[in-house]
């Protein structure tokens, strides 16, 4: 398996069914603070929903339709990054995270999804990468701006989150802006 530093003790390495178990203590450890904007917390509540969530991505990743990865700090699963959508026919994938709140607030998933998204770019051939948000989702907008994302635009009202409407931002870089923003990186 890969591993890929993010500086300062961190690294980047995929993510996979057999790690169900640390999976779930770390969705344990974050629970309320990730559950805020996103429904993993939701999905991943026992050993049994963590081994079908991590396999779903296994499965997109056999299919070349999504990817998965762990964010380690110190050894220590604390957040990840995917790409929720990969469609290689449009050439447009949906990057997304997630983090504890013990490891927010040093760079780590910007760290994590410029790795990921260059990779989609550079390797893949993408041309459109974007990032979904709740317009609530204040440190995750600052993400995709700190990627040199767009904001295309606002979808009101159009998820229902916890009971509750939610707008959701759209952010997105082209692949000729990321290449000129990114230089021979």
């Amino acid at each position: 398996m890969f591993a890929i530093s993010l500086g300062d003790g961190a690294e980047l390495r995929p993510l996979e069914p057999w790690q169900a178990e640390e999976f779930l203590a770390h969705m344990d450890r974050g629970r309320a603070f990730i559950g805020q904007h996103v429904g993993l917390p939701d999905a991943v509540t026992d050993l049994d929903s963590a081994r079908r969530w991590l396999q779903s991505y296994a499965d997109k990743a056999a299919a070349d339709t999504g990817r998965l990865y762990g964010i380690r700090l110190d050894g220590l699963l604390v957040g990840g990054v995917l790409f929720r959508v990969f469609d290689t026919n449009t050439g447009t994938c949906e990057a997304g995270c997630w983090l504890e709140p013990d490891a927010a607030g040093r760079g780590l998933v910007t760290r994590a999804a410029r790795v990921i998204i260059d990779w989609a770019v550079r390797e893949r051939g993408m041309y459109r990468v974007e990032w979904h948000v709740s317009a609530a989702n204040t440190p995750s907008i600052n993400v995709a701006r700190r990627l040199g994302m767009s904001r295309d635009g606002v979808l009101r009202a159009n998820d229902t989150y916890r009971g509750m409407r939610q707008d959701t931002e759209v952010w997105s870089v082209l692949a000729p802006e990321w290449c000129a923003a990114s230089g021979s990186r």
